[in-house]
């Protein structure tokens, strides 16, 4: 299991703070 999975089923109630650790992985990519 990925970091990003663990993160998405804790941080479900930090939704906004996990688009934003996305949207910066995807910049990043």
């Amino acid at each position: 299991m990925s970091e990003e999975m663990i993160r998405l089923s804790i941080g479900i109630e930090h939704i906004d703070d996990l688009i934003a650790d996305l949207e910066q992985a995807l910049a990043a990519a």
